[in-house]
Protein backbone atom coordinates (compact mmCIF):
# COMPACT_ATOMS: atom_id res chain seq x y z
CA UNK A 1 0.00 0.00 0.00
CA UNK A 2 1.36 3.40 -0.91
CA UNK A 3 2.14 5.69 2.02
CA UNK A 4 -0.26 8.40 0.86
CA UNK A 5 -3.15 5.94 0.50
CA UNK A 6 -2.48 4.48 3.94
CA UNK A 7 -2.34 7.94 5.49
CA UNK A 8 -5.72 8.85 3.97
CA UNK A 9 -7.19 5.71 5.54
CA UNK A 10 -5.65 6.50 8.93
CA UNK A 11 -6.96 10.06 8.87
CA UNK A 12 -10.45 9.08 7.81
CA UNK A 13 -10.57 6.35 10.45
CA UNK A 14 -9.56 8.86 13.14
CA UNK A 15 -12.46 11.04 12.02
CA UNK A 16 -14.80 8.11 12.82
CA UNK A 17 -13.17 7.56 16.20
CA UNK A 18 -13.64 11.25 17.00
CA UNK A 19 -17.32 10.95 16.06
CA UNK A 20 -17.62 7.99 18.42
CA UNK A 21 -16.14 10.07 21.24
CA UNK A 22 -18.51 12.96 20.44
CA UNK A 23 -21.55 10.69 20.23
CA UNK A 24 -20.78 9.25 23.66
CA UNK A 25 -21.16 12.81 24.99
CA UNK A 26 -23.99 13.90 22.65
CA UNK A 27 -26.05 10.85 21.54
CA UNK A 28 -28.30 12.84 19.17
CA UNK A 29 -25.47 14.70 17.43
CA UNK A 30 -25.98 15.51 13.74
CA UNK A 31 -23.09 14.32 11.57
CA UNK A 32 -22.05 16.51 8.65
CA UNK A 33 -19.01 16.25 6.38
CA UNK A 34 -15.89 14.49 7.72
CA UNK A 35 -13.08 13.93 5.18
CA UNK A 36 -9.35 13.32 5.35
CA UNK A 37 -7.40 16.48 4.42
CA UNK A 38 -3.75 17.32 3.68
CA UNK A 39 -2.58 17.43 7.29
CA UNK A 40 -5.23 15.31 9.01
CA UNK A 41 -9.01 15.32 9.12
CA UNK A 42 -12.07 17.21 10.26
CA UNK A 43 -15.70 16.49 11.08
CA UNK A 44 -18.72 18.80 11.19
CA UNK A 45 -21.23 18.37 14.02
CA UNK A 46 -24.63 19.79 14.89
CA UNK A 47 -24.31 19.94 18.67
CA UNK A 48 -26.91 20.93 21.27
CA UNK A 49 -24.46 23.35 22.90
CA UNK A 50 -21.36 25.36 22.13
CA UNK A 51 -18.07 23.61 22.89
CA UNK A 52 -14.69 25.19 23.58
CA UNK A 53 -11.09 24.00 22.95
CA UNK A 54 -10.99 22.74 26.54
CA UNK A 55 -12.91 19.66 25.34
CA UNK A 56 -10.18 18.59 22.92
CA UNK A 57 -7.81 16.88 25.45
CA UNK A 58 -10.79 14.89 26.78
CA UNK A 59 -11.76 13.74 23.28
CA UNK A 60 -8.13 12.99 22.44
CA UNK A 61 -7.75 10.82 25.54
CA UNK A 62 -10.87 8.86 24.65
CA UNK A 63 -9.69 8.31 21.06
CA UNK A 64 -6.36 6.93 22.33
CA UNK A 65 -8.28 4.51 24.55
CA UNK A 66 -10.24 3.33 21.51
CA UNK A 67 -7.02 2.87 19.50
CA UNK A 68 -5.72 0.49 22.17
CA UNK A 69 -8.93 -1.59 21.85
CA UNK A 70 -7.93 -2.68 18.30
CA UNK A 71 -11.33 -1.73 16.91
CA UNK A 72 -11.97 -3.11 13.42
CA UNK A 73 -13.58 -1.17 10.55
CA UNK A 74 -16.01 -3.32 8.58
CA UNK A 75 -17.88 -2.20 5.47
CA UNK A 76 -21.41 -3.37 4.74
CA UNK A 77 -24.21 -2.30 2.41
CA UNK A 78 -27.62 -1.16 3.61
CA UNK A 79 -30.95 -0.79 1.78
CA UNK A 80 -32.20 2.76 1.33
CA UNK A 81 -35.26 2.17 3.50
CA UNK A 82 -33.07 0.87 6.32
CA UNK A 83 -30.65 3.78 5.92
CA UNK A 84 -33.46 6.36 6.14
CA UNK A 85 -34.79 4.62 9.26
CA UNK A 86 -31.33 4.54 10.84
CA UNK A 87 -30.87 8.29 10.35
CA UNK A 88 -34.42 9.50 10.91
CA UNK A 89 -33.08 11.86 13.61
CA UNK A 90 -30.23 13.25 11.43
CA UNK A 91 -31.11 15.62 8.54
CA UNK A 92 -27.47 15.77 7.41
CA UNK A 93 -27.01 12.05 6.84
CA UNK A 94 -30.50 11.98 5.32
CA UNK A 95 -29.30 14.55 2.78
CA UNK A 96 -26.40 12.26 1.83
CA UNK A 97 -28.78 9.33 1.42
CA UNK A 98 -31.03 11.43 -0.82
CA UNK A 99 -28.01 12.40 -2.91
CA UNK A 100 -26.91 8.76 -3.33
CA UNK A 101 -30.43 7.83 -4.40
CA UNK A 102 -30.47 10.66 -6.97
CA UNK A 103 -27.18 9.34 -8.36
CA UNK A 104 -28.83 5.97 -8.99
CA UNK A 105 -26.99 3.96 -6.34
CA UNK A 106 -28.63 0.66 -5.44
CA UNK A 107 -27.32 0.40 -1.88
CA UNK A 108 -25.84 2.64 0.79
CA UNK A 109 -22.31 1.94 2.08
CA UNK A 110 -21.83 1.88 5.87
CA UNK A 111 -18.71 1.28 7.97
CA UNK A 112 -19.04 -0.23 11.42
CA UNK A 113 -16.43 0.28 14.15
CA UNK A 114 -17.43 -1.39 17.42
CA UNK A 115 -20.89 0.00 18.31
CA UNK A 116 -20.63 2.93 15.87
CA UNK A 117 -22.26 2.37 12.49
CA UNK A 118 -21.87 5.20 10.00
CA UNK A 119 -22.90 5.98 6.43
CA UNK A 120 -19.54 6.19 4.66
CA UNK A 121 -17.89 5.23 1.39
CA UNK A 122 -14.47 4.80 3.02
CA UNK A 123 -11.61 4.17 2.75
CA UNK A 124 -10.58 2.90 6.19
CA UNK A 125 -7.82 0.87 7.82
CA UNK A 126 -8.62 -2.69 8.91
CA UNK A 127 -8.07 -2.01 12.59
CA UNK A 128 -6.99 0.75 14.98
CA UNK A 129 -3.77 -1.19 15.63
CA UNK A 130 -2.52 0.50 12.43
CA UNK A 131 -2.72 3.93 14.12
CA UNK A 132 0.18 5.33 16.14
CA UNK A 133 -1.58 6.97 19.13
CA UNK A 134 1.30 9.48 19.42
CA UNK A 135 0.98 10.57 15.78
CA UNK A 136 -2.31 12.46 15.97
CA UNK A 137 -3.53 15.56 17.75
CA UNK A 138 -6.91 17.31 17.91
CA UNK A 139 -6.07 20.75 16.70
CA UNK A 140 -8.82 23.35 16.83
CA UNK A 141 -12.55 24.13 16.69
CA UNK A 142 -14.13 26.31 14.02
CA UNK A 143 -17.54 27.12 12.57
CA UNK A 144 -18.64 25.85 9.15
CA UNK A 145 -21.89 26.38 7.28
CA UNK A 146 -23.63 23.18 6.23
CA UNK A 147 -22.63 22.48 2.59
CA UNK A 148 -20.54 25.67 2.67
CA UNK A 149 -23.65 27.81 2.16
CA UNK A 150 -23.96 30.79 4.50
CA UNK A 151 -27.75 30.51 4.23
CA UNK A 152 -27.55 27.16 6.04
CA UNK A 153 -27.00 26.38 9.71
CA UNK A 154 -23.57 26.97 11.22
CA UNK A 155 -22.10 23.65 12.41
CA UNK A 156 -19.18 22.97 14.74
CA UNK A 157 -16.07 21.73 12.93
CA UNK A 158 -13.32 19.94 14.83
CA UNK A 159 -9.95 19.63 13.10
CA UNK A 160 -7.35 16.97 13.84
CA UNK A 161 -3.77 16.46 12.71
CA UNK A 162 -2.63 12.96 11.80
CA UNK A 163 0.53 11.37 10.44
CA UNK A 164 2.05 7.90 10.27
CA UNK A 165 4.42 8.46 13.20
CA UNK A 166 5.25 10.92 15.96
CA UNK A 167 8.35 12.21 14.14
CA UNK A 168 6.24 13.35 11.17
CA UNK A 169 3.70 15.02 13.45
CA UNK A 170 6.45 16.82 15.39
CA UNK A 171 8.09 17.98 12.15
CA UNK A 172 4.76 19.32 10.91
CA UNK A 173 4.08 21.16 14.18
CA UNK A 174 7.56 22.69 14.06
CA UNK A 175 7.03 23.80 10.46
CA UNK A 176 3.65 25.29 11.33
CA UNK A 177 5.12 27.13 14.32
CA UNK A 178 7.78 28.61 12.03
CA UNK A 179 5.10 29.52 9.48
CA UNK A 180 3.13 31.37 12.17
CA UNK A 181 6.23 33.42 13.04
CA UNK A 182 6.60 34.27 9.35
CA UNK A 183 2.90 35.00 8.71
CA UNK A 184 2.89 37.78 6.10
CA UNK A 185 -0.23 39.38 7.60
CA UNK A 186 1.53 39.75 10.96
CA UNK A 187 4.89 40.82 9.52
CA UNK A 188 3.25 43.07 6.94
CA UNK A 189 1.63 45.04 9.73
CA UNK A 190 4.67 45.09 12.03
CA UNK A 191 7.00 46.24 9.23
CA UNK A 192 4.56 48.80 7.84
CA UNK A 193 4.27 47.13 4.43
CA UNK A 194 0.53 46.79 3.90
CA UNK A 195 -2.92 46.91 5.45
CA UNK A 196 -6.46 45.75 4.80
CA UNK A 197 -9.75 47.46 5.53
CA UNK A 198 -13.25 46.05 5.92
CA UNK A 199 -14.56 48.38 3.20
CA UNK A 200 -12.47 46.51 0.59
CA UNK A 201 -12.27 42.83 1.61
CA UNK A 202 -9.52 40.95 -0.18
CA UNK A 203 -8.03 44.15 -1.60
CA UNK A 204 -4.73 45.21 0.00
CA UNK A 205 -3.60 48.74 0.68
CA UNK A 206 0.10 49.05 -0.08
CA UNK A 207 1.91 51.34 2.35
CA UNK A 208 5.04 53.24 1.24
CA UNK A 209 7.56 50.58 2.31
CA UNK A 210 5.51 47.71 0.90
CA UNK A 211 4.87 49.50 -2.37
CA UNK A 212 8.57 50.15 -2.75
CA UNK A 213 9.29 46.38 -2.65
CA UNK A 214 6.35 45.75 -4.99
CA UNK A 215 7.69 48.27 -7.51
CA UNK A 216 11.22 46.86 -7.29
CA UNK A 217 9.86 43.43 -8.28
CA UNK A 218 7.81 45.00 -11.06
CA UNK A 219 10.70 47.12 -12.35
CA UNK A 220 13.06 44.14 -12.41
CA UNK A 221 10.44 42.17 -14.35
CA UNK A 222 9.91 45.06 -16.79
CA UNK A 223 13.63 45.60 -17.38
CA UNK A 224 14.44 41.93 -17.96
CA UNK A 225 11.47 41.36 -20.27
CA UNK A 226 12.33 44.40 -22.37
CA UNK A 227 15.78 42.88 -22.95
CA UNK A 228 14.09 39.70 -24.23
CA UNK A 229 11.91 41.48 -26.76
CA UNK A 230 8.66 41.60 -24.82
CA UNK A 231 6.39 44.54 -25.65
CA UNK A 232 4.30 45.90 -22.78
CA UNK A 233 0.68 46.88 -23.30
CA UNK A 234 -2.11 48.27 -21.12
CA UNK A 235 -5.82 47.62 -21.69
CA UNK A 236 -9.20 48.60 -20.18
CA UNK A 237 -10.12 47.32 -16.72
CA UNK A 238 -13.77 46.75 -17.70
CA UNK A 239 -15.22 45.40 -20.93
CA UNK A 240 -18.73 44.76 -22.18
CA UNK A 241 -20.03 41.25 -21.60
CA UNK A 242 -19.77 40.59 -25.34
CA UNK A 243 -15.99 40.34 -25.06
CA UNK A 244 -16.18 37.77 -22.28
CA UNK A 245 -18.77 35.78 -24.24
CA UNK A 246 -16.46 35.56 -27.27
CA UNK A 247 -13.57 34.37 -25.09
CA UNK A 248 -15.73 31.81 -23.28
CA UNK A 249 -15.16 33.35 -19.85
CA UNK A 250 -18.81 34.36 -19.55
CA UNK A 251 -19.86 30.70 -19.65
CA UNK A 252 -16.91 29.28 -17.73
CA UNK A 253 -15.93 32.06 -15.29
CA UNK A 254 -18.85 34.47 -14.82
CA UNK A 255 -19.53 33.42 -11.21
CA UNK A 256 -15.97 34.43 -10.31
CA UNK A 257 -16.19 37.87 -11.95
CA UNK A 258 -17.34 41.23 -10.65
CA UNK A 259 -20.25 42.25 -12.88
CA UNK A 260 -21.26 45.88 -13.43
CA UNK A 261 -24.77 46.61 -14.76
CA UNK A 262 -24.38 50.07 -16.26
CA UNK A 263 -28.02 50.56 -17.28
CA UNK A 264 -29.14 51.19 -20.86
CA UNK A 265 -29.00 47.39 -21.32
CA UNK A 266 -25.22 47.39 -21.00
CA UNK A 267 -23.55 44.81 -18.76
CA UNK A 268 -19.80 44.94 -18.17
CA UNK A 269 -17.34 42.51 -16.63
CA UNK A 270 -14.49 43.84 -14.50
CA UNK A 271 -11.34 42.24 -15.87
CA UNK A 272 -10.38 38.98 -14.07
CA UNK A 273 -7.63 38.15 -16.57
CA UNK A 274 -5.87 39.80 -19.49
CA UNK A 275 -6.33 37.15 -22.21
CA UNK A 276 -9.28 38.59 -24.22
CA UNK A 277 -7.71 42.07 -24.30
CA UNK A 278 -4.44 40.63 -25.61
CA UNK A 279 -6.43 38.90 -28.37
CA UNK A 280 -7.91 42.25 -29.40
CA UNK A 281 -4.47 43.85 -29.53
CA UNK A 282 -3.19 41.08 -31.81
CA UNK A 283 -6.32 41.41 -33.96
CA UNK A 284 -5.59 45.11 -34.48
CA UNK A 285 -2.21 44.37 -36.06
CA UNK A 286 -1.35 43.27 -39.59
CA UNK A 287 1.18 40.52 -38.91
CA UNK A 288 3.11 37.86 -40.76
CA UNK A 289 5.20 34.90 -39.62
CA UNK A 290 8.18 37.30 -39.54
CA UNK A 291 6.58 39.12 -36.58
CA UNK A 292 6.29 35.92 -34.51
CA UNK A 293 6.85 35.17 -31.75
CA UNK A 294 4.97 38.29 -30.62
CA UNK A 295 5.24 38.60 -26.84
CA UNK A 296 2.69 41.03 -25.40
CA UNK A 297 3.24 41.59 -21.69
CA UNK A 298 1.28 43.58 -19.11
CA UNK A 299 0.79 44.05 -15.37
CA UNK A 300 -2.76 45.41 -15.38
CA UNK A 301 -4.84 45.22 -12.21
CA UNK A 302 -7.27 42.31 -12.13
CA UNK A 303 -10.32 41.57 -9.96
CA UNK A 304 -11.81 38.19 -9.16
CA UNK A 305 -14.76 37.47 -6.91
CA UNK A 306 -13.12 35.09 -4.46
CA UNK A 307 -15.62 33.96 -1.84
CA UNK A 308 -15.18 35.65 1.53
CA UNK A 309 -14.38 32.38 3.29
CA UNK A 310 -11.42 31.73 0.98
CA UNK A 311 -9.69 35.11 1.35
CA UNK A 312 -6.27 34.84 2.97
CA UNK A 313 -4.27 38.06 3.12
CA UNK A 314 -2.07 38.41 0.05
CA UNK A 315 -2.23 34.69 -0.72
CA UNK A 316 -5.80 34.89 -2.02
CA UNK A 317 -7.00 38.36 -2.99
CA UNK A 318 -9.82 39.89 -4.96
CA UNK A 319 -7.59 42.62 -6.41
CA UNK A 320 -4.11 41.86 -7.74
CA UNK A 321 -1.64 42.21 -10.59
CA UNK A 322 -0.01 39.45 -12.64
CA UNK A 323 3.25 39.58 -14.53
CA UNK A 324 1.33 38.46 -17.57
CA UNK A 325 2.35 37.78 -21.13
CA UNK A 326 0.59 36.33 -24.16
CA UNK A 327 3.13 34.89 -26.57
CA UNK A 328 1.70 34.47 -30.08
CA UNK A 329 3.53 31.84 -32.10
CA UNK A 330 3.27 29.37 -34.98
CA UNK A 331 2.69 25.69 -34.14
CA UNK A 332 6.27 24.76 -34.97
CA UNK A 333 7.51 27.31 -32.40
CA UNK A 334 5.78 25.66 -29.41
CA UNK A 335 8.77 23.69 -28.12
CA UNK A 336 11.29 26.52 -28.57
CA UNK A 337 8.96 29.08 -26.95
CA UNK A 338 8.40 26.85 -23.93
CA UNK A 339 12.16 26.41 -23.63
CA UNK A 340 12.50 30.21 -23.69
CA UNK A 341 9.84 30.63 -20.97
CA UNK A 342 11.45 27.93 -18.82
CA UNK A 343 14.76 29.81 -19.10
CA UNK A 344 13.00 33.00 -17.96
CA UNK A 345 11.58 31.02 -15.04
CA UNK A 346 15.04 29.67 -14.15
CA UNK A 347 16.55 33.16 -14.11
CA UNK A 348 13.76 34.78 -12.09
CA UNK A 349 13.58 32.07 -9.45
CA UNK A 350 17.35 31.83 -9.34
CA UNK A 351 17.83 35.34 -7.95
CA UNK A 352 15.68 34.40 -4.95
CA UNK A 353 17.39 31.02 -4.48
CA UNK A 354 14.04 29.28 -4.90
CA UNK A 355 13.63 25.59 -5.71
CA UNK A 356 10.76 24.70 -8.01
CA UNK A 357 9.23 21.89 -10.03
CA UNK A 358 6.51 21.64 -12.67
CA UNK A 359 2.98 20.23 -12.75
CA UNK A 360 1.06 19.37 -15.92
CA UNK A 361 -2.67 20.15 -15.85
CA UNK A 362 -4.68 18.12 -18.38
CA UNK A 363 -8.09 18.47 -20.04
CA UNK A 364 -10.86 19.50 -17.58
CA UNK A 365 -14.58 18.94 -17.83
CA UNK A 366 -16.32 21.65 -19.84
CA UNK A 367 -13.31 22.18 -22.08
CA UNK A 368 -13.40 24.16 -25.34
CA UNK A 369 -12.42 22.69 -28.69
CA UNK A 370 -11.82 19.26 -30.17
CA UNK A 371 -10.46 16.37 -28.12
CA UNK A 372 -7.86 15.61 -30.81
CA UNK A 373 -6.44 19.11 -30.40
CA UNK A 374 -6.26 18.61 -26.63
CA UNK A 375 -4.57 15.22 -26.96
CA UNK A 376 -1.97 16.72 -29.29
CA UNK A 377 -1.37 19.71 -26.98
CA UNK A 378 -0.93 17.45 -23.92
CA UNK A 379 1.45 15.21 -25.85
CA UNK A 380 3.56 18.24 -26.82
CA UNK A 381 3.75 19.50 -23.20
CA UNK A 382 4.69 16.06 -21.84
CA UNK A 383 7.57 15.88 -24.34
CA UNK A 384 8.71 19.38 -23.33
CA UNK A 385 8.65 18.44 -19.65
CA UNK A 386 10.62 15.26 -20.28
CA UNK A 387 13.24 17.21 -22.19
CA UNK A 388 13.48 19.88 -19.46
CA UNK A 389 14.91 17.41 -16.96
CA UNK A 390 12.94 19.08 -14.15
CA UNK A 391 10.82 17.08 -11.72
CA UNK A 392 7.14 17.20 -12.67
CA UNK A 393 3.80 15.68 -11.72
CA UNK A 394 0.45 15.39 -13.52
CA UNK A 395 -2.83 16.87 -12.23
CA UNK A 396 -5.56 15.20 -14.25
CA UNK A 397 -8.40 17.55 -15.24
CA UNK A 398 -6.61 20.64 -13.90
CA UNK A 399 -6.00 22.43 -17.21
CA UNK A 400 -7.57 25.75 -18.21
CA UNK A 401 -10.83 25.45 -20.14
CA UNK A 402 -9.01 26.50 -23.32
CA UNK A 403 -5.86 24.39 -23.01
CA UNK A 404 -3.47 22.26 -20.92
CA UNK A 405 -0.93 24.02 -18.74
CA UNK A 406 2.36 23.65 -16.93
CA UNK A 407 2.26 25.18 -13.44
CA UNK A 408 5.36 26.26 -11.52
CA UNK A 409 5.41 24.78 -8.00
CA UNK A 410 7.82 26.63 -5.72
CA UNK A 411 9.30 25.45 -2.42
CA UNK A 412 9.82 28.14 0.22
CA UNK A 413 12.36 28.45 3.04
CA UNK A 414 10.47 26.11 5.38
CA UNK A 415 9.59 23.47 2.80
CA UNK A 416 6.06 24.48 1.81
CA UNK A 417 4.95 24.10 -1.82
CA UNK A 418 3.20 26.98 -3.58
CA UNK A 419 1.77 27.26 -7.06
CA UNK A 420 3.25 30.41 -8.57
CA UNK A 421 3.46 30.92 -12.32
CA UNK A 422 1.86 29.00 -15.17
CA UNK A 423 2.40 28.38 -18.89
CA UNK A 424 -0.86 27.58 -20.69
CA UNK A 425 -0.95 26.28 -24.27
CA UNK A 426 -3.99 27.65 -26.11
CA UNK A 427 -5.32 26.68 -29.54
CA UNK A 428 -8.87 27.89 -28.76
CA UNK A 429 -9.00 31.64 -28.04
CA UNK A 430 -7.16 32.60 -31.24
CA UNK A 431 -9.86 30.70 -33.18
CA UNK A 432 -12.69 32.28 -31.21
CA UNK A 433 -11.30 35.74 -31.98
CA UNK A 434 -10.57 34.83 -35.63
CA UNK A 435 -6.92 35.80 -35.25
CA UNK A 436 -4.71 35.34 -38.30
CA UNK A 437 -1.21 35.99 -39.57
CA UNK A 438 0.29 35.58 -43.05
CA UNK A 439 2.48 32.49 -43.33
CA UNK A 440 5.51 31.90 -45.58
CA UNK A 441 3.28 30.59 -48.35
CA UNK A 442 1.14 33.73 -48.27
CA UNK A 443 -1.82 31.93 -46.67
CA UNK A 444 -3.70 33.23 -43.64
CA UNK A 445 -3.24 30.99 -40.59
CA UNK A 446 -4.34 30.99 -36.96
CA UNK A 447 -1.60 31.51 -34.35
CA UNK A 448 -1.15 29.53 -31.18
CA UNK A 449 -0.85 31.50 -27.93
CA UNK A 450 0.96 30.68 -24.69
CA UNK A 451 -0.52 32.44 -21.64
CA UNK A 452 2.28 32.75 -19.08
CA UNK A 453 3.09 34.32 -15.75
CA UNK A 454 6.34 33.85 -13.83
CA UNK A 455 5.80 35.54 -10.46
CA UNK A 456 2.11 34.68 -10.74
CA UNK A 457 0.03 37.17 -8.80
CA UNK A 458 2.40 39.88 -7.56
CA UNK A 459 0.33 40.07 -4.38
CA UNK A 460 0.69 36.35 -3.73
CA UNK A 461 4.37 36.43 -4.63
CA UNK A 462 4.88 39.30 -2.16
CA UNK A 463 3.04 37.38 0.57
CA UNK A 464 5.17 34.32 0.01
CA UNK A 465 8.38 36.36 -0.18
CA UNK A 466 7.57 38.07 3.15
CA UNK A 467 7.22 34.61 4.70
CA UNK A 468 10.15 33.11 2.77
CA UNK A 469 12.52 35.81 4.07
CA UNK A 470 10.65 36.22 7.39
CA UNK A 471 10.52 39.92 6.53
CA UNK A 472 14.32 40.22 6.19
CA UNK A 473 14.50 41.06 2.49
CA UNK A 474 17.74 41.05 0.53
CA UNK A 475 19.40 44.42 0.13
CA UNK A 476 18.07 45.18 -3.37
CA UNK A 477 14.46 44.68 -2.23
CA UNK A 478 14.59 46.10 1.28
CA UNK A 479 12.57 49.34 1.66
CA UNK A 480 15.27 50.72 3.98
CA UNK A 481 18.68 49.43 2.99
CA UNK A 482 20.90 51.16 5.54
CA UNK A 483 20.29 52.91 8.84
CA UNK A 484 22.82 55.46 10.03
CA UNK A 485 23.03 55.72 13.83
CA UNK A 486 25.10 58.42 15.59
CA UNK A 487 25.98 57.45 19.17
CA UNK A 488 25.51 60.98 20.56
CA UNK A 489 24.44 64.37 19.21
CA UNK A 490 28.08 65.45 18.71
CA UNK A 491 28.35 62.63 16.13
CA UNK A 492 25.38 63.89 14.10
CA UNK A 493 27.35 65.98 11.61
CA UNK A 494 29.52 63.07 10.43
CA UNK A 495 26.46 60.79 10.44
CA UNK A 496 24.66 63.24 8.12
CA UNK A 497 27.69 63.21 5.83
CA UNK A 498 27.46 59.41 5.54
CA UNK A 499 23.68 59.59 5.13
CA UNK A 500 24.00 62.12 2.27
CA UNK A 501 26.64 59.95 0.59
CA UNK A 502 24.25 57.01 0.59
CA UNK A 503 21.37 59.10 -0.75
CA UNK A 504 23.58 60.50 -3.53
CA UNK A 505 24.23 56.90 -4.62
CA UNK A 506 20.47 56.13 -4.61
CA UNK A 507 20.84 53.85 -1.62
CA UNK A 508 17.72 53.89 0.53
CA UNK A 509 18.91 55.14 3.91
CA UNK A 510 17.49 56.44 7.19
CA UNK A 511 19.23 58.70 9.68
CA UNK A 512 18.33 58.02 13.30
CA UNK A 513 19.66 61.17 15.02
CA UNK A 514 17.11 61.18 17.82
CA UNK A 515 18.43 61.71 21.33
CA UNK A 516 17.85 58.13 22.43
CA UNK A 517 19.72 55.17 23.85
CA UNK A 518 22.12 53.55 21.34
CA UNK A 519 20.94 50.06 22.26
CA UNK A 520 17.36 51.04 21.49
CA UNK A 521 18.33 52.46 18.09
CA UNK A 522 20.20 49.28 17.12
CA UNK A 523 17.35 47.12 18.42
CA UNK A 524 14.94 49.12 16.26
CA UNK A 525 17.10 48.45 13.18
CA UNK A 526 17.13 44.72 13.97
CA UNK A 527 13.39 44.57 14.65
CA UNK A 528 12.68 46.32 11.35
CA UNK A 529 14.96 43.79 9.64
CA UNK A 530 17.12 46.46 7.98
CA UNK A 531 19.97 44.71 6.11
CA UNK A 532 22.74 47.07 7.34
CA UNK A 533 23.25 49.75 9.95
CA UNK A 534 26.16 52.05 10.62
CA UNK A 535 27.10 53.19 14.12
CA UNK A 536 28.97 56.53 14.21
CA UNK A 537 31.05 57.32 17.30
CA UNK A 538 34.38 58.87 18.26
CA UNK A 539 36.48 56.08 16.72
CA UNK A 540 34.74 56.35 13.36
CA UNK A 541 35.14 60.14 13.22
CA UNK A 542 38.83 59.95 14.19
CA UNK A 543 39.52 57.31 11.53
CA UNK A 544 37.31 58.93 8.90
CA UNK A 545 35.64 55.54 8.43
CA UNK A 546 32.44 53.79 9.41
CA UNK A 547 31.60 50.61 11.32
CA UNK A 548 29.22 48.46 9.29
CA UNK A 549 26.90 45.91 10.90
CA UNK A 550 24.76 43.34 9.11
CA UNK A 551 21.37 41.86 10.04
CA UNK A 552 22.58 38.45 8.85
CA UNK A 553 26.30 38.46 9.69
CA UNK A 554 26.80 40.79 12.65
CA UNK A 555 29.60 43.38 12.84
CA UNK A 556 31.70 43.58 9.67
CA UNK A 557 34.31 46.01 11.00
CA UNK A 558 35.48 49.43 9.83
CA UNK A 559 35.62 50.40 6.18
CA UNK A 560 36.09 53.67 4.31
CA UNK A 561 33.20 55.71 2.96
CA UNK A 562 34.24 54.84 -0.60
CA UNK A 563 34.36 51.10 0.20
CA UNK A 564 30.92 51.37 1.79
CA UNK A 565 29.26 52.80 -1.32
CA UNK A 566 31.11 50.36 -3.60
CA UNK A 567 30.13 47.32 -1.51
CA UNK A 568 26.45 48.24 -1.27
CA UNK A 569 26.07 49.22 -4.92
CA UNK A 570 27.68 45.97 -6.07
CA UNK A 571 25.38 43.92 -3.82
CA UNK A 572 22.31 45.80 -5.09
CA UNK A 573 23.36 45.45 -8.73
CA UNK A 574 24.02 41.70 -8.44
CA UNK A 575 20.85 41.13 -6.39
CA UNK A 576 22.74 38.98 -3.92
Amino acid sequence: MEKKEKLVKIRHSLSHLMSMAIQELYPQVGLGVGPAIDDGFYQDYDLPEKITPEILPKLEKRIKEMIKENIEFKQHDVDFSEAYKFYKHDPYKTWFIDDLKTQGEKKVSFYKSDWFDNLCGGPHIDSTKEIDPKAFKLDRIAGAYWLGDEKNKMLTRIYGLAFENKEELDAYLKQREEAEKRDHKKLGKELGLLMFHETAPGMPYWLPKGLLIYKELENYWRSEHAKMGYQEIMSPLINKSELWKISGHWDHYKDDMFIADMGENEVYGIKPMNCPNAMLVFESMQLSYKNLPLRLSDTDRLHRYERSGTLNGLLRCRSFQQDDSHNFITEDMIASEYEHIMEVCKNFYGIFGLEYKFRLGTRPEGYLGEIETWNNAEKILKAILEKSGKEYSIAEGDGAFYGPKIDIIMKDAIGRDWQMGTMQLDFQLPKRFNLEYTDRDGKRKTPVVIHRVIYGSLERFMGIMIEHYAGAFPLWLSPVQVKVIPVRTNHNEYAKEIFNLLKENNIRAELDDEEANLGGKVRDAKNNKIPYWIVIGDKEIEAGKITLESHDHGQLGQISKEELAEKLLEEIKNKK
